[in-house]
């Protein structure tokens, strides 16, 4: 018997807003969470609200290649 594949797959989302305007001097990196999405019901690119530390708000993080 042939195994199904897994629709379920580990994404990258980083911070657009740091990303956009540069990340402040005294602070190094780049927010970034690990995740999963289902790939039949969400083809997209994923974006989520989630916190930034680097710009002490939440913000909305990306979806990136690997």
């Amino acid at each position: 018997m042939a195994k199904k594949k897994n629709p379920r797959v580990t994404v990258i989302l980083e911070c657009t807003s740091c990303i956009r305007n540069g990340v402040k001097k005294v602070s190094t990196g780049i927010s970034r969470y690990i995740t999963q999405k289902n790939q039949h019901n969400t083809p997209n690119r994923l974006e989520l609200r989630k916190f930034c530390r680097y710009c002490y708000k939440h913000t909305i993080h990306g979806e990136i290649n690997k």
